[in-house]
C-alpha cells in the first residue's frame, strides 16, 4: 500500500540539508569496505522489493512487469553489482609518471567524495533513472538528497518509502513535490547536481548551480537519429529500431526519434518496420488496449502535447503508414509510422518523446549529414550500415553523446561505457567508473623529497648564468 506523500517545508529542506553536511564530512573516513557492504545490502533490498516497484510503475504507465524487470529494476541492479565488484580498483589512488622536470617528486590522484549530492530524477523511467545515479553517488562515498518526479507519483511516493525503510535519513532523503520544491532545493549550496531531463529545464538547473559554483552532471535529449542505408539487413533493423523506438511507448530519451532511410529500401524498410512492431507489442494480430507488452503515455498533458505534434505533421502532408487509433481516456497511442513528414513540422523540430516515428528518405550522405547537423548535437545516433566507409564518414561529420552501428538502445546498459550527451543533449557522463567520476574529486597529491628539490634550481635571483642556461633547454627540450 502507498502511503501519501509528505511534502516538505523550507525550514526542513534546509534542516535536512545541514544534516548531510555533517555526515558527508563523516563518510569522508569511511572504509570502502563499508561502502560496499551497503551497496550490496541495498542491490538485496530492491531485489526482495521486485513486485512493489513492477506495481508501482505499472501504476503510472500501465508498463507491463517484464518491461518493468528489464527496464527499471536490472539496470539500477547491474549497476550496483558492477560498482561492488570494481570498487576497491577504482578508489586506489592512481600513481602518476614525473616528468623529468619534477625529479625527485612522487605523485598520485586521489579520489574523493564530493559532499552532498542532488539527485533531480525525471518520469519517464522513475525508478533506474533515480536510483542508477544514487549507485554512483553512494560509490563515490556521498550522501544524496532526492526529488523524484511528480509526473509518476505512485512511482515517486515508493521511491521515498524504500529509502526511508533502508536509508539513514542523513545519508539519503527523499523531498517529494512539484516545481516548488526542486526550486527550493536548487537554492542550497550542493557538491554536485545530477539532473536528468529536458535540455529547456537543464538551462535552469545549470544557471541555479552556477549561483553556488556547484558541479553538475545533466542527462537531456534531443533528436537522436536513425540512418539506415541501402546496404542494412532490412529485418533486422527494422525489428532493433521497433524495439527501441516504441519501448516504454516511445518515452526513452535516446529512443530513435526519426529515420533517414536510402531511397532505394525506403518502402521495403517501411513494410518490414509495420510487420515489426506488430510482431512485438500486439495481441491477436492487432495492438490495441488489451496488448500485453504495451505501455501508456504518462499522462494527459503529454498525451496533447503529441496530438498537437500528429495534427500539425498531417496538416503540412504527413502520409500514416500505421496507427491512428488513440483514446485520450486511458492515454493510448497505437504506434504511428508517419511519412512524407514535412521539414519544416514541429514533429521534425521537436523531441517527440513518444510513439511516433517520422519517417524520412535520402539519396546521398552529404544530404543525410546535412539533416542530422542542421539540428542540435542528439543524446544518440543510430547507424544501420554494413558499409564502413559510408559509417566511418557519418561518425567523422557528426556528433552525438552516443552512437550504436546496427543496434538500438543497448548503450545504455552497457557496464563499461560512459553515457551521457553533448552540449544541447547533455553535460558530463555517467554509468560505471564515469559514474563513480562524475560524483568524486579527482584530487591530485604531489610529494617532494624532503632534503633535495630539483625545482629549487629556478628559484631567484635570476642572474645566474647556470639558471638561465637550465631554463633555455627547458624552453628548447622539456
Amino acid at each position: 500500500m502507498i502511503t501519501e506523500a509528505i511534502f516538505a517545508t523550507k525550514e526542513q529542506i534546509q534542516k535536512t540539508f545541514s544534516s548531510h553536511q555533517i555526515k558527508s564530512i563523516q563518510l569522508r573516513k569511511q572504509p570502502i569496505a563499508d561502502r560496499k557492504k551497503l551497496l550490496r545490502r541495498f542491490s538485496d533490498f530492491i531485489l526482495s522489493n521486485r513486485e512493489r516497484i513492477g506495481n508501482a510503475v505499472h501504476n503510472d504507465f500501465k508498463k507491463p512487469l517484464m518491461e518493468v524487470d528489464l527496464s527499471e529494476i536490472y539496470p539500477v541492479l547491474s549497476e550496483l553489482r558492477h560498482a561492488i565488484e570494481k570498487l576497491d580498483q577504482w578508489t586506489a589512488p592512481q600513481k602518476i609518471d614525473a616528468p623529468l622536470t619534477y625529479l625527485g617528486t612522487r605523485s598520485k590522484i586521489v579520489f574523493e567524495p564530493k559532499g552532498v549530492c542532488l539527485i533531480i530524477a525525471p518520469w519517464n523511467y522513475p525508478f533506474s533513472l533515480c536510483l542508477g545515479p544514487l549507485v554512483s553517488c553512494l560509490a563515490a562515498g556521498n550522501t544524496a538528497i532526492i526529488k523524484p518526479s511528480e509526473l509518476t507519483p505512485h512511482t515517486a511516493r515508493l521511491i521515498a518509502e524504500l529509502v526511508r525503510e533502508f536509508f539513514e535519513e542523513d545519508v539519503v532523503t527523499v523531498f517529494e513535490g512539484g516545481q516548488d520544491v526542486s526550486t527550493e532545493l536548487l537554492r542550497l549550496p550542493f557538491d554536485h547536481i545530477f539532473f536528468t531531463g529536458s535540455p529547456a529545464v537543464g538551462k535552469v538547473v545549470m544557471k541555479a548551480a552556477a549561483e553556488n559554483l556547484t558541479s553538475v552532471t545533466l542527462e537531456l535529449g534531443g533528436k537522436s537519429p536513425t540512418i539506415v542505408d541501402k546496404t542494412a539487413r532490412i529485418d533486422d533493423a527494422a525489428k532493433r529500431i521497433a524495439f527501441g523506438k516504441f519501448l516504454n511507448n516511445g518515452q526513452t530519451c535516446i529512443a530513435p526519434d526519426y529515420v533517414l532511410v536510402h531511397h532505394e529500401v525506403k518502402d521495403k524498410f517501411v513494410e518490414a518496420l509495420k510487420r515489426e512492431v506488430l510482431l512485438l507489442f500486439g495481441e491477436n494480430s492487432k495492438i490495441d488496449e488489451a496488448s500485453f507488452s504495451y505501455s501508456r503515455i504518462v499522462n494527459q498533458r503529454h498525451f496533447k502535447r503529441l496530438s498537437g505534434l500528429i495534427e500539425d505533421s498531417l496538416s503540412t502532408g504527413a502520409k500514416i503508414e500505421m496507427g491512428g487509433f488513440v483514446n485520450e481516456q486511458t492515454n493510448f497511442i497505437h504506434p504511428m509510422i508517419l511519412t512524407n513528414v514535412a521539414a519544416s513540422s514541429r514533429m521534425m523540430e521537436e523531441e517527440i518523446f513518444g510513439p511516433v516515428l517520422p519517417i524520412t528518405s535520402y539519396s546521398t550522405d552529404d544530404e543525410m549529414i546535412e539533416i542530422i547537423n542542421s539540428k542540435p548535437k542528439p543524446l544518440a545516433l543510430y547507424v544501420f550500415s554494413h558499409n564502413s566507409g559510408s559509417r566511418n564518414k557519418l561518425l567523422a561529420a557528426t556528433s552525438a553523446g552516443t552512437v550504436c552501428i546496427n543496434e538500438c538502445v543497448i548503450q545504455f546498459t552497457h557496464a563499461n561505457l560512459p553515457f551521457g550527451g553533448v552540449n544541447n543533449s547533455g553535460i558530463g557522463k555517467s554509468h560505471g567508473y564515469y559514474g563513480f567520476l562524475e560524483f568524486s574529486n579527482q584530487k591530485p597529491v604531489l610529494q617532494q623529497m624532503s632534503r633535495f628539490s630539483s625545482i629549487e634550481m629556478l628559484y631567484p635571483p635570476f642572474r645566474s648564468k647556470l639558471k638561465q642556461s637550465i631554463v633555455k633547454l627547458m624552453l628548447k627540450y622539456f
